[in-house]
């Protein structure tokens, strides 16, 4: 419950967790956790999704999905204003054009209403721009089926 996470992106191996924007009780996490413990929580995220599937054994991991949809729904049937990581469409917001891509965003009544572009380093762009040309990637492979 105190532990605030951002992650963006597409999902799974090329997702990107922000370890720079996590908190615990508001306080970094970098001063509960050792910089090597932090990037095995970072590599575990991104390959998370795939090990739920082999232990649930049904070629769908559903529960975090449906987690993440009631606090969406709460959020926009509520008006609660939250700062959630949500696929929004992007005209221009991290340098990023014509994609569907998971950003931080206040989510309201009105849907999406403001996305929020987090100052990330150089590093962090880089995985950002890696994560966008895999969901660039994916759209055109389904337009092949």
């Amino acid at each position: 419950e105190d532990v605030q996470a951002m992650l963006m992106g597409g999902h799974g191996d090329e997702m990107v967790p922000l370890p720079r924007f996590t908190t615990i009780g508001g306080i970094p996490v970098t001063e509960f956790i050792s910089q090597e413990r932090l990037d095995a929580i970072v590599d575990r995220t991104r390959k998370g999704g795939g090990e739920i599937v082999n232990l649930l054994k049904t070629g769908s991991a559903y529960y975090a999905p449906s987690a993440a949809t009631v606090q969406m729904v709460e959020a926009v049937l509520r008006d609660k204003k939250r700062v959630i990581p949500c696929a929004c469409y992007l005209e221009g917001e991290y340098g990023l054009n014509d994609i569907y891509f998971g950003v931080p965003c206040v989510l309201g009544a009105g849907g999406v209403e403001k996305i929020i572009e987090l100052p990330l380093n150089e590093a962090e762009m880089a995985l950002v721009n890696k994560s966008a040309e895999a969901v660039r990637s994916s759209i055109e492979t389904l337009k092949t089926l």
